[in-house]
């Protein structure tokens, strides 16, 4: 089987397959069906499977999926930094900053993007929906292990924005191979710790919190300078003063408990 001349179905096909035994052997977890609402389970899907552990070298080509469709948008207040969005094909790191990354998400996925998230188990489901990422576009698989390798390479042929963890156990030679994976599906890689070759880093320097009054209360905005560094139009560096949560990422109100209850624990 051909993975480069597959559709985008049959690539979504690959992907679920190859995440479900990923999920076998690494007791990984989703959200939902990489396609939606639960499906009754297809007979033998990993079957469909190829042989995604040895990676074919791709080549250092723009595919035909990436000339095809536009950026993704970033959050407005990213604009400054970011003016085109994030680049389908492209590789971001992104550091110092969960909620950076989960913003960059919510805004993906309100887009119509679906998202996963691979070997950052600090990203927990809870924190995903207060920053308004939509669950239902959303995987997750916190420890791949061995398997780390073969589940982005598949999640990369099916999903449009795939963020890369610390304990996502790569090689610089894995790295080459799904970066240029992703460049031939059109799909964006955010990866939360160094990868060479990246077109942009995004690097958060430390800031102040506020929202914490007198030792009580909660932190509730983090102010954040945003440096841009990179390569071709993102190698002049540029920074961004912030404020998380940005845009659309605040968390939801909390109806109050009905009279006559208290909230413990």
């Amino acid at each position: 089987m051909s993975v480069g001349t597959l559709s985008r179905e049959e690539r979504v096909m690959l992907a679920r397959a190859a995440l479900a035994r990923a999920e076998q052997r690494t007791g990984a977890r989703s959200v939902l069906p990489l396609g939606g609402p639960a499906e009754p389970p297809a007979p033998a899907p990993v079957a469909l499977v190829p042989d995604l552990p040895e990676m074919p070298v791709e080549h250092h080509t723009t595919g035909i999926i990436t000339s095809e469709r536009p950026p993704m948008a970033v959050p407005p207040p990213l604009a400054p930094i970011l003016p085109e969005g994030l680049r389908r094909g492209g590789t971001t790191v992104v550091t110092g900053s969960t909620s950076l990354v989960l913003a960059m998400l919510a805004h993906a996925c309100a887009g119509g993007a679906w998202a996963a998230v691979v070997g950052q188990p600090t990203i927990g489901l809870l924190a995903a929906s207060q920053a308004g990422v939509s669950l239902d576009r959303l995987a997750v698989v916190p420890r791949p292990g061995l398997e780390a390798p073969t589940v982005v390479a598949a999640l990369l042929d099916g999903v449009d924005v795939v963020v890369v963890g610390p304990e996502a156990a790569l090689t610089d030679t894995d790295r080459r191979k799904l970066s240029a994976r992703a460049r031939d599906r059109g799909s964006v890689l955010l990866s939360t710790a160094d990868w060479p070759g990246a077109g942009v880093v995004l690097t958060v320097e430390s800031g102040r919190w506020t929202g914490v009054d007198a030792g009580e209360g909660r932190l509730r905005t983090h102010e954040i300078r945003l440096v841009r560094t990179g390569r071709g139009s993102a190698a002049v560096p540029r920074a961004l003063d912030l404020t998380l949560p940005i845009g659309s990422t605040a968390a939801p109100q909390v109806e109050a408990p009905a009279p006559g209850l208290r909230l413990v624990g």
